[in-house]
């Protein structure tokens, strides 16, 4: 969740009437706020779908991991209002969720393999039992990369599939969820659709109750935190620009994007948008803007990552479908 408690950071005093450029800053940085609640959901629901989470980069699941904890250490040490505390502590759990959901698929898959290698050590498989073999085995083959692994599962389950040898109805679904053509990005598209319905209503709501104001412009940007705090605050931004970067080197080496969600970067790259649109839309004054630099530049650079992402994902799809049919 990067750097959303730097603009809350601003000191409070008399609210201005609400004006239109003040809407449309509490509009952004709630559909922001919604796209990070909602982040890590679709990568949690495609590594159990998929039964492993091989393709995340766990350094880069980490990295983030550590941003989000100097985020929370920022926010308490500004002594911020106690929501953006409690959202800085729930990403703080959801990255827990994550990367404890990553550690779990690894440790039992290792135990599966071992149990598959000293079976295979121990038995000879006769004639009629090759296709139970290779199905045990989908999950551990002894491929050279992770990409290959993935690829070969897929191939494999397919083929399964058009002989009638498994549940037709669950690998279509989990075949439906690797598609990357029209229906993939309707799905997405109607995701984006709803976090931005969501992120509207949440401020609309908080606004007509009065748990938001549009913040005093008489400040000219001002910040009132202590410098320990503003520097773990430049911590936490360079963990998080740097985060993506064993991910889209991970992607290179396999040669392969599959298992990861892309709408996990769709939602990542609209809460960076948003969040920096939001606060270009609060004030352009110097004082303002200088003091944000560091946060937008870590939004900015984040967003690039994020593209590069989306590249991977166009570049290496061909080459995923090309071995799935192979």
């Amino acid at each position: 969740m990067p750097f959303l408690w730097s603009q809350a950071s601003i000191a409070p005093g008399e609210t201005e009437p609400l004006t239109p450029r003040e809407a449309a800053s509490g509009l952004l940085g709630s559909i922001s706020l919604t796209c990070w609640i909602f982040l890590l959901v679709p990568q949690l629901i495609e590594n159990y779908r998929n039964g492993n989470a091989e393709a995340i980069s766990f350094l880069f699941l980490f990295v983030w991991f550590v941003g989000d904890v100097a985020n929370l250490i920022g926010g308490v040490w500004a002594r911020l209002v106690p929501v953006i505390i409690a959202i800085a502590v729930y990403f703080c759990i959801a990255d827990g969720v994550l990367i404890g959901q990553c550690l779990y698929y690894k440790a039992r898959n290792s135990r599966l393999e071992i149990l598959y290698r000293r079976r295979s050590s121990v038995e000879t498989p006769d004639p009629t039992t090759p296709l139970l073999g290779r199905r045990f085995s989908d999950n551990f083959p002894d491929s050279s990369t992770n990409a290959s692994r993935r690829r070969s599962w897929t191939a494999q389950r397919a083929d399964s599939i058009s002989h009638g040898r498994q549940s037709d109805d669950s690998l279509a679904k989990i075949i439906e969820e690797n598609d990357t053509g029209r229906k993939a990005w309707v799905k997405n598209l109607s995701s984006v659709l709803a976090i931005c319905v969501i992120g509207m209503a949440g401020w609309t709501v908080a606004w007509q109750s009065g748990v938001w104001k549009p913040a005093p412009q008489d400040l000219n940007g001002g910040v009132d935190m202590a410098a320990g705090a503003q520097l773990v605050g430049y911590f936490s931004a360079i963990c998080y620009l740097g985060a993506r970067l064993p991910q889209i080197y991970k992607n290179y080496y396999d040669r392969s994007c599959e298992g990861l969600s892309l709408l996990f970067f769709i939602l990542s790259l609209m809460g960076n948008l948003t969040y920096g649109a939001g606060i270009l839309c609060h004030s352009t004054e110097k004082n303002y803007v200088v003091t944000n630099i560091p946060w937008l530049i870590g939004s900015l650079g984040t967003m690039i990552e994020d593209i590069i992402i989306f590249i991977q994902f166009r570049l290496y799809a061909v080459t995923d479908s090309t071995a799935a049919v192979a």
